[in-house]
This record gives structure tokens, sequence and C-alpha cells, in this order.
């Protein structure tokens, strides 16, 4: 585990320029391989095994893989929402039924996404998650994760948190992205758990 004592939003966009950087020199074949290692890993997991709704996201890139998962969870009798970037980086949510349910939507300059095409449920939609899957570059030793600065999930969280929703928070990983410590500002919030290839921490009591 390596040591990280920065903070502030400026160290922040150091820090994901640094992961990203690593995340790039990731081959087609080490993304395939982690994928299928972080799929076993959490649907180990108890959260996962006992949810009912998981609000989840479709990996773009090199970001560890979530297809194979999503397809697990589906099959299991999940029902899985993903989210659709809205034009103020809010999130809406809609049901995943399948790979042909997804559309690949380009926003801006930024990368395409692949997003379900089907029934807009709200942002709100969220809140009925058992267990919320968060993609982000980094987690330290506290549970707080350094996300990729577009805010999108922050939304989340804080909208879980006025709703007293009480959802498992857990974030997937690369193994090498489980830090000592990352900058840490007032709206963020610590995860329950980050799943890995190799394997699952936990941060507090879900």
């Amino acid at each position: 585990m390596s040591h990280i004592g920065r903070s502030g939003e400026t160290d922040k966009r150091m820090l994901r320029r640094e992961f990203l950087a690593v995340r790039s020199r990731l081959t087609a074949d080490d993304v395939r391989a982690s994928a299928v290692a972080l799929a076993e890993r959490a649907l180990d997991l108890p959260e996962l095994a006992h949810a009912r709704v998981v609000a989840a996201y479709v990996s773009v890139g090199t970001e560890p893989g979530t297809p194979a998962l999503l397809d697990a969870l589906r099959a299991r009798g999940v029902r899985v929402l993903l989210p659709a970037l809205l034009p103020d980086n809010d999130l809406d949510w809609g049901a995943y039924t399948g790979e042909d349910s997804l559309a690949r939507v380009q926003h801006g300059k930024l990368m395409a996404l692949l997003e379900p095409s089907g029934e807009r449920l709200g942002p709100d939609a969220v809140t009925d998650a058992d267990v919320v899957l968060l993609p982000g570059l980094a987690v330290d030793a506290r549970g707080m994760r350094l996300g990729r600065g577009g805010g999108s999930y922050d939304r989340v969280l804080a909208r879980l948190e006025s709703a007293g929703a009480r959802a498992s928070l857990v974030v997937l990983l690369y193994d090498s992205e489980v830090v000592e410590r990352v900058p840490e500002e007032p709206h963020d919030r610590p995860v329950h758990a980050v799943v890995t290839p190799s394997g699952v921490r936990r941060f507090r009591d879900s």
C-alpha cells in the first residue's frame, strides 16, 4: 500500500492524472482478465448475495470491467440500474436488461458512455438500491474514494444521504489503486468496501 498525503482539489487533479496514466498502459487482455477476477470477488460479497436492487455502471476503456458482473447479477434475478449522464452532470437511471438494452451516447468531447436505452426512472431511483457500485480511481485506508472529478457520484451519495437510504457503497478498483491516503474534501463520503481482482477490503459496517 503506497503513501499519499496530499490534500485539496489541486492535489486530486494531480493524482487523477497519475492513476489514469497507469490505467492507460493496461492492455485489453489485462482488462479482460481483471474483469473476470473482479466479478468473482464481487459476487462473493454478502451484500450482493442478498441485494434485490443494485445500482451499477458500465465500464469504459481501461476501467475495471463490469459487464460480466452486470450479467451475473441479472442471472441471479437482481434488478440492475445503470446511470445516464444528464447535461448538468447529475445521473438519471434506467434498468439493465442485457447488452441489447445499452446505447452508446457521446457527451460533448467526453468519452462515449454506454447507457440504458429504455425508460428513464429519474435521479431518485438510486435511493431504491440495496448496493451502489461506484467507479473511482483510488480508495484509501479510511474508505475515502478518489473519483474522476465530475461530481456525478458526489450528487448520488448526497441524494442517498438526504433520503436516509442505507445502501452499501462499494467501489471497484485495481489492486494498485488501494492506497494509504487520498485528499479529502468536506463533501467526500467514505465507502463501505472496495473490491479488487485479488480480494475485498471493508472500511465500515454496512
